[in-house]
């Protein structure tokens, strides 16, 4: 392998064209690389294509001499009518010129400098040796450029007196010279500054650090290529400490050190890189830290939530993040991880079923009770007081099913009481009134028949109510009860002050179901004292969810069936509490009963209006929902 690797690196070098290698393409290539220009000087066109990078690419004071000597070039510059040819001692002078530029040598006796003006002394009109002059003059000038750019006085100055020689050099001698007086300035500026940045003083402390020095060495060289290059090791200094800022979590001072970074070189590459890197490190920890604070809502522990999320705000006060997961925090600390609104519903944990469909209400306050001048008022319904929700509840999509209560008396084998004590009022068509019938129970409807399944249950006691929400919280695991008749109230109004939910007089369209003018009994009776020009197509209670919700989302919570709530009975407000709890006396034997039915007069179907009943009344207007804590 060793003898075939030698074999083709010979024949390469001896051949090239073998490998469709142009020899001369190389060595043109090579000369570039080592500032020299191949070609005759005379035929050498003032910008070609192959110049591209003499007008584009790197800085000056960075780019090869000969690519500076192109950009400092004047284009189409006229050169003289040469008379006659080159005399022989010329043209080996301007041979020997050549090969000098070629390899690079410019100064001396033996330089392209002295060689091309002595064959310009000797023939003044020859177009090669002033083309070479120009050439010569312009690598001079970039060199010189670049060696005091790069604080190289005594190689500046030598190449100085070589231009002097030239024609056509006076002016840019003397801003040469002006360049070296600045060069003599800066250069204990920049040995300096240098210094202070080894020893770690690259912004501090205040006066003598390395960053004032580089802004003072540019005041008097704008063009400084080594301060340009220190304001960039002070700028890398500064964000190194951002990034040990964000190390230890400390994403205040990482923003402070970023910004004091910004203002040393604007928008620079391994700035914007920095910065890149801080905030996708900062969104890391954010979204970290809220994924934490999440878990330990879904555990319960808002406490640990808060902290963490107080911990992502100070890595991010602004991230959008923060905004959902307040949200969500909100709705752990007042509606147990849910949102107002929402509808959800409960499985049994150890038996077949379900509980009803809840809404969840939100936390509030409002005006219980009745204004002063609000008509067919009662002294029960006043006086009218503030009442807070500070936490919010749900509440039974609509009031239980007839389908629902049968599920829990067959689970349960509990007893209800239109069976335990026997019979429960219902309606009698013949008479237009409710009569007690000792065989009706919860199974019936509200005129004793068979109930279906999708009606509101009806002919059950608030004891009845009671026992369905304690066997529903043994076997969800949630706290089940009745609502108290502030959260009842508040759930009713939706958010209204008037006198019904739906406005202040008479509905507009079919809302609950009320009792309409329109309304005809199956043996045609009519309300003696109805809603006028109203019709919602039944005499007696509708299937749950026949009419529209309130603004909370309940179904007939002002209709069909009037409801038990949890409070024992008042005859006024006097006293009541005003934090939405159950106003309860032990022992008391009489509850409220809340919100209109099928058989309620306008004024019965008021928001305010409440009415007594003992604990063990079972009517055929009268049913339940329940409510559950969050």
């Amino acid at each position: 392998m060793g003898v075939l690797v030698l074999a083709v690196a010979l024949v390469y070098h001896f051949f090239p064209r073998m490998f469709h290698v142009d020899p001369d393409e190389i060595s043109a290539r090579r000369a570039q690389q080592i500032g020299a220009v191949p070609g005759s000087l005379e035929t050498r066109p003032a910008a070609s294509a192959g110049d591209a990078e003499a007008v584009a690419g790197p800085p000056l004071t960075l780019a090869p001499s000969s690519v500076v000597a192109r950009r400092m070039a004047r284009p189409n510059q006229a050169l003289p009518e040469q008379h006659g040819e080159d005399p022989p001692q010329v043209r080996a002078l301007l041979e020997r010129a050549a090969k000098a530029l070629q390899a690079g040598e410019l100064t001396g006796r033996e330089g392209a400098a002295a060689l091309y003006a002595q064959a310009a002394r000797m023939k003044p009109d020859s177009r090669r040796a002033l083309a070479g002059l120009i050439e010569v003059r312009n690598r001079l000038l970039a060199q010189a450029e670049q060696d005091i750019a790069l604080g190289d006085e005594g190689s500046a100055r030598e190449l100085l007196a070589t231009l002097r020689t030239l024609p056509d050099s006076e002016e840019a001698v003397d801003q040469l010279e002006h360049e070296l007086e600045v060069l003599r300035q800066v250069r204990p500026l920049l040995t300096r500054a240098a210094a202070l940045l080894q020893q770690g003083h690259a912004d501090q402390p205040p006066g003598n650090n390395a960053l004032q020095i580089y802004r003072q060495v540019l005041k008097l060289d704008p063009h400084n290529a080594v301060a340009e290059q220190g304001l960039l090791q002070v700028q890398r200094a500064v964000l190194d400490r951002a990034l040990a800022a964000v190390a230890q979590n400390d994403f205040a001072s990482a923003a402070r050190a970023l910004q004091q970074a910004a203002a040393i070189v604007p928008d620079s590459p391994q700035w914007q890189d920095a910065r890149s890197r801080i905030e996708d490190i900062r969104r890391q920890r954010v979204g970290g830290l809220l994924a934490q604070a999440r878990s330990a809502l879904d555990a319960g522990n808002v406490a640990l939530a808060v902290q963490l999320a107080a911990q992502a705000r100070a890595v991010d006060p602004d991230a959008p993040e923060l905004a959902a997961f307040d949200e969500s925090l909100t709705n752990a600390r007042l509606y147990g991880g849910y949102r107002p609104g929402q509808i959800f519903i409960d499985r049994l944990a150890d038996l077949p079923g379900q509980a009803p469909a809840m809404v969840v209400i939100p936390a509030g306050r409002f005006i219980m009770g009745a204004a002063d001048d609000e008509r067919g008022h009662t002294d029960a319904e006043v006086p009218a007081h503030q009442v807070t929700i500070a936490r919010g509840f749900a509440l039974g999509r609509t009031e239980v099913t007839v389908g629902e209560f049968r599920a829990f008396v067959k689970a349960s084998g509990y007893r209800p009481d239109s069976e335990r004590l026997g019979g429960a009022s219902v309606y009698d068509e013949r008479s237009g009134a409710l009569r007690e019938d000792r065989q009706a129970s919860w199974r019936d409807d509200y005129a004793g028949h068979p109930a279906a399944d999708n009606l509101p249950v009806v002919n059950v006691s608030w004891n009845d109510a009671q026992a369905y929400a304690a066997w529903l919280s043994q076997h969800t695991g949630k706290r089940y009860r009745l609502p108290s008749e502030a959260e009842f109230e508040y759930a009713l109004r939706g958010g209204t002050r008037t006198r019904y939910w739906w406005g202040e007089g008479n509905p507009t369209q079919a809302v609950e179901n009320l009792t309409g003018s329109g309304d005809r009994s199956p043996r045609g009776r009519r309300w003696s004292h109805a809603f006028p020009h109203y019709r919602d197509g039944y005499w007696g209670p509708a299937p749950v969810m026949s009419f529209a919700t309130n603004p909370f989302g309940l179904y007939d919570i002002d209709g069909n069936v009037s409801e038990w709530v949890a409070d024992c009975w008042h005859d006024n407000y006097l006293r009541a509490p005003q934090d939405g709890s159950a106003w309860l006396n032990p022992g008391c034997t009489v509850h409220v009963v809340r919100g209109g039915s099928w058989g309620s007069s306008p004024e019965q179907a008021r928001s305010a209006f409440r009415q007594a009943a003992a604990a063990d009344t079972r009517s055929g207007r009268v049913g339940f929902r329940l409510m559950r804590e969050l």
